[in-house]
């Protein structure tokens, strides 16, 4: 599973809130939403991310393997 867990960090990190951070990258709410309940992006966001925020895409999204999750849910 990806998760955008990091980039609510970075986000608070640098102050930025949820709602200058959709004016900054120019982004739909919908879109928006989708990272915050960790569906299915496009790359191009992602990379357009990390290029306006000056981070890596580690400070944005992460993965955890699917039976890491499976494990947790038995």
């Amino acid at each position: 599973m990806i998760s955008f867990e990091p980039l609510q960090i970075t986000l608070i990190k640098k102050k930025i809130s949820k709602m200058e951070f959709i004016k900054l990258m120019n982004i739909s709410p919908s879109t928006a939403a989708k990272m915050w309940r960790n569906e299915y992006i496009a790359m191009k966001i992602i990379d357009d991310i990390c290029n306006k925020l000056e981070c890596n895409l580690t400070d944005v999204i992460e993965h955890t393997p699917d039976d890491k999750l499976n494990q947790n849910t038995q």
